[in-house]
């Protein structure tokens, strides 16, 4: 008889039979093969009570997974476990295990998914070594999976770390092991990405000597490559070569191509790689018609342009997307054409096809280019309508568009509307609200802009700190200027040339050319090499003090560094040339330009005209003028009033007027012009009629105000003395509906009271008010000059007092000619209680006020009180050289 035996579950065991006490009794190899039994049985809720007796460790992770290797699913489970606890992470050792372990079991997803968290580990605390001898030692020790390498390379690549994906592809080899094609491509396309094309063409040479076969993807990004590189002929050559190897190149390749012609401005060339796709049968895409789109808008032939718009209507059965009439549109905003982008915009919206951020930013960019601030802004509030976002370059464009016309509030308003819309502040944004501010002088608000991007955590780039130097050197604080750019250094801004350039031009601008030479040898010092624009500042500087000849030294070093000089360079040595009177170099000057190929602008002439006017060297000024006129120029108020005012300087008045009839078409001394004296033959008219003619020919483009001309004629009069025709002059002009204004008055005041004739000044002054004119401050400075001239004090010194009623401040002007009067009569008490005032005032004492007194009290005899006073002025910084003429006019008497 059979002994009956109780029936049991095939799975329960004496072993797994246990109480939780017991198993704090195991030993580390019991518990390791505990463990590796209820993951082969799958025994989870087994294994989550077991775990409670034990901590995971590095050591306890990598046995199980060395143990169950043949066993993926029980590996991943406990990965997946040990992944999760709180106070425990999987280290890259284990990392790699688990990884050949899913790559041999095919678990493709699994393995790139742990792949990429191992890559999370070369940002932190690895490098792409460690990652792989880590790899290649665990591959050695199972002898699988060597997959693992090809999808870590590509995993790399993908992620834009080409440094560690070139690492991979360069060991492979040692392992006997080649990256797939697939992963090739990868690496190749993210080199190109990130800029590094020859690079690529080095791992492509590589890739044919592994003996791979490129496909025409691997075709298409050489291409790019090449193209990149600028290497266009190689790139044609490329794909020829492809095609004789039997290669069937698609039109991704050829798109590639003709991209690569038009980022070099190539039309031409795109146009012929155009014929080569219609030899070989490949139909044109859309990307290839906007690729020629851009070339066309690059070169800014807009209609052209939008004449193959048109063609993809008819060869494309009327394909066009968003994409080909944004690179018109944008073509049409960089061209400063909105009326055309708009229209374009409008085509768009009624085949459609919708607006998108990329259109929008172009047109505010358009908007702002041409000063239309307000129709910027105007579809950044469309973008709601259109259901589009506004991002930060939205905001930043239109900022710089209200700060390049100086409203800087409304560029202040946009900044805070940006973070009620949910926009992060950039440093982008930051820089392009200080450089605004700076440029408006508004620095006190630059400052605490600063301050408040330092606060929100925003770290200053180059940009930023440039910006902040330039406000200090607007300001000529010299202090703050050095300040920054020690900071600038600092921070390793070394090889700034903007900070460079800017501290330079400051240093120039303040007359300290000492200085600015010690910055421009800290410049080459550090390694940063000067450009053109170092060069002609530092010439600029040395031009404006009158020291042409350090200029030309300058010119002739930057000549040695093979860097030419620019016409802005030219026209500031001719400048130069003319201060230090050294005419023979302006002649060299303008031939050398013609030898280098460079054409005088309307600075240059300028310059001449005026230069020449200076020297009383009228034939040559008009000379430079016709050839001004006859290359098209137009000429300015500058040179106009540069001419006229140096013909009535001469006394020349008759030409002088002729010239100014021609300008404005207006019969200015109808008396004076019926005069047969102005119709006798002789060079001097002949040199006139030459200016008449040229200006004839321009008179329709000539946009010369008429108010201006009448008041250079009456300015002009005034100072040749003739201040009664000056005077009849404006009643002629009154008749004739002529509005005169401040300016108009104030000539004429001035020049009536330094003429004696005071009284007639004052009803001058009062024909002002009747025609609703406000007397500014300058026009009771000239009535106070001839008040004091005349030795009327007492009633100059009750208009002094007077002028704050009429809500006037007097200025440094103001209190100079009191100051002069009294000392003039020997009254220095009074002369210096107005001193006194003026440091009150806040009114910073001036070179004239100083030496006023100084002569005053020479003059009295007072020697003790006048060295008192010269030395107080040399300690509060007066320049030498005005000090050393004080000293010697004292020496003198």
């Amino acid at each position: 008889m059979l002994r009956y035996f109780p029936r049991r579950s095939f799975h329960v065991s004496r072993t797994l039979n246990w109480k939780l006490r017991d198993e704090y009794k195991l030993t580390r190899p019991e518990l390791q093969d505990r463990i590796s039994n209820l993951l082969v049985l799958q025994r989870y809720d087994a294994l989550d009570k077991l775990k409670l007796s034990f901590e995971f460790s590095d050591q306890l992770l990598n046995t199980i997974l060395r143990k169950l290797k043949l066993n993926p699913v029980a590996c991943l489970s406990f990965f997946k476990l040990a992944s999760k606890q709180q106070k425990y992470r999987p280290n890259l050792k284990s990392y790699c295990i688990i990884v050949h372990i899913l790559s041999r079991a095919r678990m493709y997803d699994q393995t790139r998914a742990y792949l990429n968290e191992l890559v999370g580990l070369c940002n932190n605390n690895y490098s792409a070594s460690v990652v792989w001898d880590e790899l290649v030692r665990v591959y050695r020790e199972f002898t699988f999976s060597p997959t693992v390498f090809d999808m870590i390379l590509k995993v790399f690549a993908e992620k834009g770390m080409t440094k560690y994906a070139l690492h991979v592809f360069d060991n492979m080899g040692k392992c006997g092991r080649s990256p797939s094609l697939r992963s090739c491509n990868s690496l190749l396309s993210n080199l190109v990405r990130n800029g590094q094309s020859h690079t690529a063409l080095l791992v492509y040479e590589q890739i044919i000597r592994f003996g791979m076969v490129p496909d025409v993807y691997t075709c298409s990004i050489m291409v790019t490559a090449y193209c990149k590189e600028g290497r266009l002929s190689r790139a044609l050559e490329f794909v020829k070569e492809m095609e004789s190897w039997g290669c069937e190149l698609n039109v991704v390749t050829y798109n590639s191509l003709i991209d690569g012609y038009v980022s070099l401005g190539d039309v031409k060339g795109a146009q012929l790689v155009l014929g080569l796709m219609s030899e070989r049968g490949i139909m044109r895409n859309v990307v290839s018609y906007t690729l020629l789109i851009k070339g066309y808008c690059k070169q800014c032939k807009m209609e052209e342009a939008e004449k193959v718009l048109r063609g993809m209507k008819v060869e494309e059965s009327g394909v066009v997307d968003e994409r080909a009439y944004g690179v018109l549109l944008d073509g049409y905003c960089k061209a400063c054409r909105m009326d055309d982008a708009i229209r374009i915009q409008d085509e768009m919206l009624s085949t459609g096809l919708n607006m998108n951020i990329f259109l929008c930013n172009s047109l505010i960019n358009g908007h702002c280019k041409v000063g239309q601030v307000r129709d910027a802004e105007g579809v950044l509030l469309r973008m709601r309508y259109w259901n589009l976002k506004p991002d930060s370059y939205s905001y930043n464009t239109l900022m710089d568009g209200y700060c390049r016309k100086g409203q800087t509030s409304e560029a202040l308003k946009l900044f805070h509307d940006m973070l009620q819309e949910g926009i992060n502040h950039t440093v982008v944004t930051y820089n392009t609200l200080l450089k605004g501010l700076c440029q408006s002088g508004a620095f006190d608000d630059a400052l605490h802009l600063w301050h408040l991007m330092l606060k929100r955590g925003l770290a200053p780039n180059e940009v930023s700190y440039c910006s902040m130097l330039g406000g200090f050197v607007k300001k000529d604080d010299l202090d703050g200027a050095i300040t920054v750019f020690k900071e600038i250094l600092a921070k390793g801004f070394t090889k700034s040339r903007v900070a460079f350039n800017t501290m330079i031009t400051g240093l120039c601008k303040m007359g300290k050319l000492v200085e600015a030479e010690e910055i421009f040898d800290k410049m080459k010092e550090l390694g940063c090499l000067p450009d053109e624009m170092t060069y002609r500042t530092l010439s600029n500087g040395y031009c404006k003090v009158g020291n042409v000849e350090e200029a030309f030294k300058v010119k002739s070093l930057m000549e040695r560094q093979a860097i030419g000089p620019s016409i802005e360079m030219y026209n500031s040595l001719i400048n130069g040339a003319f201060m230090s009177r050294k005419l023979s170099k302006v002649m060299d000057l303008l031939a050398e330009m013609q030898t280098r190929g460079l054409s005088p602008n309307i600075v240059t002439y300028g310059s001449l005209i005026t230069g020449w006017c200076n020297e009383g060297m009228l034939g040559k000024a008009f000379s430079s003028y016709c050839e001004m006129i006859d290359k098209g120029f137009i000429t300015n108020l500058i040179i106009c009033s540069k001419v006229v005012g140096t013909l009535y300087r001469l006394g020349r008045i008759d030409e002088a007027n002729i010239l100014l009839k021609k300008l404005v078409d207006f019969d200015l001394f109808s008396d004076c012009l019926s005069s047969s004296k102005l119709f006798k033959v002789g060079n001097r008219h002949q040199e006139i009629q030459k200016i008449s003619d040229s200006l004839d020919e321009s008179a329709k483009s000539f946009s010369l105000p008429n108010h201006v001309v009448y008041n250079i004629a009456i300015l002009g009069l005034c100072r040749s003395g003739k201040v009664a025709n000056a005077r009849k002059f404006l009643s002629k002009l009154l008749i004739s509906g002529f509005s005169p204004d401040n300016f108009t008055y104030c000539t004429l005041i001035h020049a009536t009271a330094a003429a004696g004739n005071v009284n007639e000044a004052f009803n001058l002054r009062d024909e002002m008010l009747k025609r609703d004119l406000v007397p500014n401050i300058a026009t009771y400075n000239a009535l106070i000059n001839g008040l004091s001239k005349s030795g009327n004090l007492d009633r100059a010194e009750r208009l002094f007092r007077k002028l704050y009623r009429k809500g006037l401040v007097p200025n440094a002007v103001t209190y100079n000619i009191l100051i002069d009067g009294y000392c003039r009569i020997g009254n220095t008490v009074e002369g210096f209680k107005f001193k006194d005032k003026m440091v009150q005032e806040g009114i910073s004492l001036s070179i004239i006020t100083y030496s006023t007194l100084i002569n005053g009290l020479y003059k009295q005899g007072n020697m003790e009180e006048s060295v008192k006073l010269l030395s107080q002025m040399i300690k509060v910084g007066v320049q030498h050289n005005l000090v050393n003429h004080i000293l010697q006019f004292d020496s003198r008497h």
